[in-house]
């Protein structure tokens, strides 16, 4: 008689042999674009910014929809603003707000760099979606991008219901904009207690940034990401920092004490070929263990940045997402 353990996984996601053929074809495709493709620090991010905006790079060329509608957020420093972009959607019909923290290491995208998915959100969800261009790195260092995101949160509770019609409901976001959601919900409940969130959006994000966790030293490949990749970027956001620095609960959140079952449900999604696998299931262990919800959805073979690219598994998860949103809305 076996004993059943407390934590539960689908091993089966992890095995290599759930990785479809057509999975593993458009991974070969994209390493060989890659490695042939000059890293950011190499070439300068703000060169490497132009090149992705053109899809001279690994990913497809930036498409600006019409519909997406841009304007500012007032900032704590007097004189500057936030660049954002608005997406409502398509029937009119707004039952709640998203604010939309993009991704890219901190140093790379921008408001503007995601206008399908906040469509695709927008329509399929219901949702007013706001994308906020917070500060990059290296230019703008560590709390640059914290203070954008915190003031532009701050800002949509007071605002999105006169602005929108309902109130914000939702933050989230990729990568490194999934870590810069979950300090800033962890601000929201620290700062506002009477406010509540139904929920985080966190697709493939980064939540320890001092590098110990095993999958990122693992790595062997370059899908859209490599071990020297996130390391760069973490130097570009903190510079001169420590290890020991970089566990500061308010840089890496897995440290984070996290209040028992009053934090927002939270949907965790990641890749099995992401070098960052181990903090989408790590945090959202986490989570569940503080008596939150943590929702984990693991895509085998799926590589970082599998959303933006023409995988099975990035409709998968879009509809994933979709399922997660509206039972939050009910």
């Amino acid at each position: 008689m076996s004993l059943a353990s407390d934590l539960t996984i689908d091993a089966s996601k992890f095995d290599p042999h759930s990785v479809s053929p057509d999975t593993v074809k458009l991974n070969e495709v994209i390493q060989a674009k890659s490695e042939a493709a000059p890293a950011w620090y190499e070439i300068g991010a703000a060169r490497y910014r132009e090149m992705r905006w053109n899809g001279e790079g690994t990913l497809p060329k930036v498409n600006v929809l019409e519909s997406g509608v841009n304007f500012k957020i007032p900032s704590r420093e007097t004189g500057r603003d936030i660049p954002c972009r608005f997406f409502k959607p398509e029937n009119g019909q707004v039952n709640g707000v998203m604010m939309h923290v993009h991704g890219g290491g901190w140093v790379l995208q921008g408001e503007c760099w995601n206008d399908w998915l906040l469509k695709w959100m927008a329509d399929n969800c219901g949702l007013a979606v706001v994308s906020v261009g917070y500060r990059l790195a290296p230019e703008h260092v560590y709390p640059a991008a914290y203070e954008d995101c915190f003031d532009a949160a701050e800002w949509l509770v007071r605002k999105a219901k006169p602005n929108y019609g309902a109130e914000l409901k939702f933050i989230g976001g990729e990568s490194a904009g999934a870590h810069l959601s979950v300090v800033t919900a962890l601000h929201l409940h620290q700062t506002q207690p009477s406010f509540a969130l139904r929920g985080l959006v966190l697709h493939y994000g980064i939540y320890e940034l001092s590098n110990w966790l095993p999958a990122v030293h693992h790595c062997d490949k370059n899908l859209v990401s490599d071990r020297a990749q996130v390391e760069h970027c973490i130097k570009a956001f903190l510079p001169n920092y420590t290890v020991e620095q970089r566990r500061d609960p308010w840089i890496s959140p897995f440290y984070a004490r996290l209040s028992r079952g009053s934090l927002p449900a939270a949907l965790f999604t990641c890749g099995t070929e992401d070098l960052l696998v181990d903090d989408s299931v790590m945090m959202a262990v986490k989570w569940q263990m503080s008596g939150n919800e943590g929702v984990l959805k693991i895509y085998p073979g799926a590589p970082h940045g599998f959303t933006f690219f023409p995988y099975a598994d990035a409709a998968t998860s879009l509809e994933d997402t979709k399922k997660f949103v509206l039972s939050k809305l009910e």
